[in-house]
């Protein structure tokens, strides 16, 4: 179970907010003959590998327009509309992000403003298999939509059969994506980056994926392809004071350590009493669930620290940087204003990290292992380029060019500042 840690000195907390370590490198030297082969050969390398390692031999790299539409037959009526209810609110929430230009004349005659471009092709990788992410198609198919991205490449494995998932190919038609690339693992990245006969090389690759998905991403990213964020394990962290129910802060710590034994969870407490109880409510919890294999491993890499007050427990967490924050305090509305490193925060005993995982809006594509310091989520702004404008009259050339012409002597970049005198010698002679 989780290691608990009572009122460790401040000086021991840089220790305490390290992640479990990951060695990634000996994945890279497989992962760089990957990217080769598929360079060299295209989409005959992404059959050759789809054999090799998902048992599939593929007639078409893309599923078929009726394999698309067959998907809505597929599945429950249930869940198609758990589906577009998730749909609805991930697109209001997104849709408010959008943002219009707006014309600053910085003095007079000089007008700047700033518009939201999008990115014109972005690749998707979803993974399938055995755990379907339809959710995160949604959660970057939404956004890129409304975006305005002209070109949308979604990559995901296909199962045994060679199929993609329905929900996943319903999702897809929800988002009016028609093209589904069969196509899993590094070389989905690599084919999206670099480009085949069948796909394009896009501009943004965005999805999470396993380790060998995740390194993928982080050596294209050294190359000059753009990725979504750094991705990592999942992870959450707790702040319980004796208001909170500890049946609920177990059920969200094990929402998260189920996603993988290198998940990492961290529960935070000004209560002893509720440190034990919810480590009662985990072993109970953890008896039914149907990946405790996974759970109770990630349970071996995560703590329970025992603080004397909120104001530690969020300085903790600031330090930390937990891709998911959950408040379960009493006067939460308090101290939103002390959140400064966090991915989501969920306030309250009713607001479970899961509902940000589906259904309430915002977006569950969120930075990892203390990258929240410094990255947001993907948002609206993660499919736009921001391009800024200006126009400047003769008379605003002749406002601002004495002080252009003067930094630029300063710098001794005298071509510059040529730049400017050229035109003001023009101007007073009109």
């Amino acid at each position: 179970m989780m290691r608990r840690i009572k009122y460790p000195a401040k000086a021991d907390w840089q220790e305490l907010v390290k992640r479990p370590t990951q060695h990634f490198e000996d994945l890279e030297a497989g992962i760089a003959q990957t990217f080769r082969l598929v360079q060299e050969q295209g989409d005959d390398a992404l059959r050759t590998l789809t054999q090799q390692y998902d048992g599939v031999q593929l007639n078409a790299l893309y599923a078929a327009a009726d394999e698309i539409a067959a998907a809505e037959a597929e599945l429950s009526e249930e869940l198609k509309a758990a589906i577009l209810q998730a749909f609805s609110n991930i697109q209001l929430f997104h849709a408010q992000q959008a943002e219009q230009p707006k014309q600053v004349e910085t003095m007079p005659g000089v007008t700047c403003w700033r518009k939201s471009v999008p990115i014109d092709r972005v690749g998707l990788y979803i993974p399938g298999g055995t755990a379907p992410l339809f959710s995160t198609l949604l959660m970057l198919g939404v956004p890129a939509r409304l975006a305005g991205c002209k070109e949308i490449i979604l990559c995901t494995p296909p199962g045994k059969g060679g199929s993609i998932h329905p929900a996943i190919r319903y999702t897809a038609s929800l988002l009016g994506i028609d093209k589904i690339a069969k196509v899993g693992g590094a070389q989905a990245i690599a084919a999206m980056a670099f480009g085949t006969d069948s796909i394009p090389a896009v501009n943004k690759i965005f999805g999470p994926g396993n380790q060998y998905v995740t390194v993928a991403k982080q050596m294209l990213s050294k190359t000059g392809v753009a990725i979504d964020l750094p991705a990592g394990p999942s992870e959450v962290l707790v702040i319980a004071d004796e208001s909170a129910d500890a049946a609920f802060v177990a059920a969200d710590l094990l929402s998260q350590a189920e996603h993988g034994a290198d998940s990492q969870v961290v529960l935070l407490s000004n209560s002893a009493d509720m440190l034990s109880r919810v480590e009662q409510e985990l072993q109970a919890q953890l008896a039914v669930l149907p990946r405790r294999e996974f759970a109770a491993k990630a349970l071996e890499n995560s703590l329970g620290i025992l603080l004397s007050n909120v104001d530690e427990m969020l300085a903790f967490s600031n330090l930390y940087a937990p891709e998911h924050l959950i408040l379960s305090i009493s006067n939460f509305e308090e101290v939103l204003d002390e959140i400064t490193n966090a991915g989501s925060v969920f306030l309250g005993n009713y607001s479970p990290e899961s509902a940000g995982d589906y259904a309430s809006g915002t977006n569950h594509t969120l930075p990892t292992n203390a990258y929240a310091r410094a990255y947001s989520g993907v948002s609206l702004d993660s499919f736009v380029k921001k391009i800024t404008f200006q126009h400047i009259t003769p008379a605003g050339l002749q406002n601002i060019g004495k002080t252009i012409e003067v930094m630029a002597a300063a710098e001794g970049l005298e071509a510059h500042k040529n730049a400017v005198s050229i035109r003001l010698k023009e101007v007073q002679h009109v």
